[in-house]
């Protein structure tokens, strides 16, 4: 069988997939798998990605974790810098890249809303903070269910990332 190199996207897919199964944290799982795919030591992208969990805060109500951690992984890479901070264009190719996610979260899930991605995948949301209902989200398969919405976002994230790239090094703008 010959040896193939893993593609960035796949492996980034794995790792984020793996590390929702045995971690948990839906956006830090995907920061964590899409900077370790990409070799960046990045601890504070990683640290701030911690209270996006479950639609911020365990909450369900706001956007998927893995939605909004990918969209962080997108910003590090391509996002305004802060000396640009009043160069109101220079966030537009980040804005683009994490409208493609979303976008992407919609046709795949039908929402990028915590709540409306566990309802299509378990049939209903669950209260993280109430003991019983955790544990019954754990019995439903949400740790499976999750892990694979985590690697697939990782794999996309990855993806877009590989095309940005090579239109940077088709245009010879490349950054640093």
């Amino acid at each position: 069988m010959e040896d193939k190199k893993v593609s960035l996207a796949e492996e980034a897919y794995q790792l984020a997939k793996e590390y929702e199964a045995t971690c948990t944290g839906c956006a830090q799982s995907v920061v964590a798998g899409l900077l370790d795919a990409l070799g960046i030591e990045e601890e504070g992208v990683f640290k701030a990605a911690s209270g996006l969990a479950d639609g911020i805060g365990l909450t369900g109500d706001g956007s998927c974790g893995a939605l909004t951690g990918g969209c962080m992984v997108l910003g590090l890479l391509f996002g305004r810098e802060r000396k640009d901070h009043r160069d109101m264009m220079k966030p537009m190719r980040s804005y683009l890249l994490c409208k493609e996610l979303h976008d992407h979260f919609v046709e795949t899930w039908g929402s990028s809303r915590c709540y409306d991605i566990q309802k299509r995948l378990m049939g209903r949301t669950y209260n993280m903070y109430d003991p019983r209902e955790l544990q019954e989200a754990f019995r439903s398969g949400m740790v499976e269910h999750c892990s694979e919405v985590v690697g697939r976002a990782a794999r996309r994230v990855a993806e877009l990332i590989e095309k940005e790239r090579s239109r940077e090094d088709s245009r010879g703008t490349g950054r640093d």
